[in-house]
């Protein structure tokens, strides 16, 4: 038994070291002599991204509207639970709880100062009442001395004048004394309502206050306005809320309902590619979680600015894309894979972009199976394949990579398309030295000299004016840019793009 396992054990080991030895052996040459061949039919040119699913439209699940009372100092509440993300929720159910800490101790706090204010209030009832009671008992008094005043002027008619006057400067006294504390006792009057009513508006504001502490500590268990499945909301930075984030006076929302049968791929497109992607124009989308379905849509909108993703060098611009039809199985979040088709040439001539090759002179050309360098003029191109325009025919082989010993290959066909080429090559420089020129112009062309840049050009303008004068290349697309940005920025003095710069296209060389 050990021998027989020994032996099975010496043949697998050899078994394996022959298969890598073949394969060593054998792969080289087998890449140099992989074989396509050349497509005719449609083509399509075409900007893939990454995108993320979300639905079209969602209602918001609120916390509570800090900012609707002036009674309320606002401040950022923590949610301290809810519910999983895509938990589906009938409207009415429970969804989260924010935290009461700060908000019970300022209840707390205003209950008792409510407790003062109305203990306060009671206080100066009783005391205005005590007052008001002495003084009028004093008035009382008053009225009598001046009775008594006068009984006495009445009874010195008979006395000496000196008498008399002594009695009419007492009765003067009396009276001048009641008059005092008649006005004394109207002001306090007056004095007390003013007291009291703003003890009262005081206890009101305060009850108003207890009231909307109250009202708003009863909205922290949020519920669902509606049916649906609960998807968290994400923040200005993009980060889900979750158990622990906080919401704003200003930003209240917790989660949200989205409506399932409409559902879009948020994307975002590199600065480069942007300008070919415009609304309307159709989309292949491959849903990660469902690689064997297929589905379509449309973009929708192209953002105008440029922003910067973290860990991201370069700007890219939003662009949504709304998926067609209805699928239940699709869900907020899920990764998308999209084909945005920017552009359809009917009938053409295309060959993988690793055939094409390129010498010294940079004229294109390719290895054909029968053993010729054919030189080829080459059209647009997308990620896998380009057009080739003339120099090789539908259903031609050729070697998909440089063949083994390629010097052996002398024999060059197609010798007679290099003047096209050439002719081609000059076309594109000089529109470039056109846009340059338009570029450096003084004043924008139909302003009657009121729309010039004044001596200014943008920041992006100045790179791809700076890298054609040094020699570098603009495609199609990067000169429309290029002329689009100086009539967006003509008429203002030192302007500055919002979306930031955008650097000039390259076309793409083929491979030496």
């Amino acid at each position: 038994m050990k021998k027989k396992i020994i032996i099975t054990s010496i043949v697998a080991a050899v078994a394996i070291v022959a298969l890598i030895v073949y394969n060593a052996l054998a792969s080289p040459k087998d890449l140099a002599n992989l074989f396509v061949e050349a497509q005719q039919g449609q083509f399509d040119i075409i900007v893939t991204t990454t995108g993320e699913l979300q639905a079209e439209n969602s209602t918001d699940i609120y916390g509570p509207q800090i900012a609707q009372s002036r009674n309320i100092r606002a401040m950022d509440i923590k949610i301290t639970d809810l519910v999983p993300e895509g938990t589906e929720v009938k409207a009415g159910d429970y969804v989260a709880t924010l935290d009461r800490t700060s908000f019970d101790n300022s209840l707390k706090d205003e209950l008792e100062r409510l407790t003062t204010y109305e203990t306060n209030l009671e206080v100066k009832i009783l005391d205005t009442a005590v007052t008001l009671s002495n003084l009028r008992d004093n008035i009382k008094n008053l009225r009598f001395n001046v009775e008594e005043a006068e009984i006495t002027v009445e009874q010195s008619k008979y006395e000496p004048p000196t008498t008399q006057r002594q009695a009419e400067i007492s009765l003067d006294k009396a009276r001048r004394s009641l008059e005092q504390s008649l006005r004394g006792y109207t002001l306090r009057v007056e004095q007390a309502r003013s007291d009291m009513r703003n003890m009262k508006n005081n206890l009101a504001e305060q009850r108003q206050r207890v009231a909307d502490i109250q009202e708003l500590l009863s909205k922290f268990i949020i519920t669902a306005p509606s049916d649906g499945m609960v998807i968290y909301k994400r923040d200005r930075t993009g980060a889900k809320r979750k158990v622990g984030s906080s919401i704003s006076t200003w930003d209240n929302v917790v989660a949200t309902l989205p409506d399932m049968s409409s559902m879009i791929s948020k994307t975002y497109v590199n600065e480069i590619d942007v300008s070919k992607v415009k609304t309307e124009q159709r989309v292949e989308i491959v849903v990660d979680a469902f690689p064997d379905k297929k589905y379509t849509g449309s973009v929708i909108s192209v953002a105008n600015i440029g922003e910067q993703l973290p860990n991201a060098d370069a700007k890219v611009f939003e662009v949504l894309i709304k998926v067609d039809g209805t699928d239940l199985i699709l869900r907020p979040s899920m990764t998308t894979g999209n084909k945005i088709i920017t552009k359809t040439i009917p009938d053409v001539t295309y060959i993988p972009l690793e055939c094409v090759q390129a010498g010294a002179d940079s004229i294109p050309f390719v290895y054909m199976k029968n053993g010729t360098k054919q030189i080829v003029i080459l059209g647009e191109s997308n990620e896998n394949h380009i057009i080739v325009e003339q120099g090789i025919n539908p259903g031609d082989q050729l070697y998909l990579n440089s063949p083994e010993e390629p010097e052996k290959y002398t024999k060059i066909t197609g010798e007679e398309l290099i003047p096209t080429i050439r002719e081609k090559e000059r076309a594109r420089k000089e529109a470039e030295r056109k846009a340059a020129e338009e570029a450096t112009q003084p004043q924008r062309r139909g302003m009657g000299g009121r729309g010039g840049f004044g001596g200014e050009m943008t920041p992006e303008m100045r790179e791809q004016f700076q890298n054609m004068r040094n020699g570098g290349q603009m495609d199609t697309a990067a000169m429309r840019r290029f002329r689009e940005t100086r009539e967006r920025t003509g008429g203002q003095q030192g302007a500055t793009q919002q979306g930031g710069q955008q650097p000039s296209g390259q076309t793409r060389q083929p491979r030496q």
